[in-house]
């Protein structure tokens, strides 16, 4: 897995992740964002258009993200998910929580 980070302003960065998000890579993963949760007022957007495999280790780094960002008033904003992610989160209930959108930003279910 590979992870590139970029600061877009003081109120926002894009995180661009390739590889698989599994028990091996989630906790180099949740190491890469870590200095993100503590922000307050911030989006986060993550770009997971090059990610093919992600389990139940790496939606947990989600999930601990988005509490950690949303108690500073921050937002977590996922970006070019495969119908196979958007499935994941779909199935587990977390799109209705986390925000969701393609490439051309549009909105969940309009992948």
């Amino acid at each position: 897995m590979n992870i590139k980070i970029e600061d877009k302003s003081e109120k926002q960065a894009e995180a661009f992740i390739s590889g698989e998000i599994d028990a091996y890579t989630a906790p180099k993963l949740k190491e890469a964002l870590d200095g993100y949760q503590s922000k307050e007022n911030f989006t986060l957007k993550v770009d997971l258009s090059d990610v093919g495999y992600m389990d139940s280790t790496g939606l947990g780094v989600f999930v601990g993200l988005f509490k950690n960002l949303r108690t500073k008033n921050s937002e977590l904003v996922l970006i070019g998910l495969s119908e196979r992610l958007y499935r994941l989160f779909e199935i587990t209930g977390l799109s209705e929580i986390i925000e969701i959108k393609n490439i051309e930003g549009e909105t969940n279910g309009n992948l």
